[in-house]
């Protein structure tokens, strides 16, 4: 009888290039802007990638296009999500019956808190190919800064996995 192992080493392969892309623009905005600039068709996905943390689930923006001519996807993906809480106050005084707002940010990926969006693409670029891409998002306006990321040091990558 033949026994197989499957080594875990190879499912840590990352075989996608992730950008990341600091901005002030909506998500639909910057979609717009990137398919303009990149010549892509990036549209909203139905469904939004979801995490669970802290009993909750949390819901990040996407818009994704898969290019069949070339055998690329591309992703882009929110980072930061909001959560509002109201919670009532029951107290006497000047401030009584209150209602106060609560804000949590949570993060696609924590290490990179700063990153407002990552653009990620199922494809392994060459140098040329990426600084050609990262060079095309630095030309949309109100785009502070775009720069690659290595997949490999990201410590939470389990939420890239869609």
């Amino acid at each position: 009888m033949v026994t197989y192992r499957v080594l875990s080493e190879e499912f840590d392969e990352v075989d996608y290039q992730l950008i990341a892309i600091h901005t002030t623009i909506e998500d639909f905005r910057l979609a717009y802007f990137i398919n303009k600039n990149l010549i892509i068709n990036l549209s909203k996905d139905p469904e939004d990638l979801s995490i669970h943390e802290n009993n909750k689930e949390i819901y990040f923006s996407r818009f994704n296009f898969k290019d069949d001519e070339n055998s690329i996807s591309w992703d882009l993906i929110q980072n930061k999500s909001h959560d509002d809480q109201s919670s009532a106050t029951l107290s006497t005084g000047l401030f009584a019956d209150t209602i106060s707002k609560v804000s949590t940010k949570t993060y696609l990926i924590p290490e990179f808190k700063t990153v407002d969006y990552f653009l990620k693409v199922d494809k392994e670029f060459t140098e040329q190919e990426l600084i050609e891409t990262i060079f095309k998002l630095k030309e949309i306006q109100n785009v502070s800064t775009v720069y690659s990321i290595d997949a490999e040091k990201i410590k939470s990558k389990n939420n890239l996995i869609f």
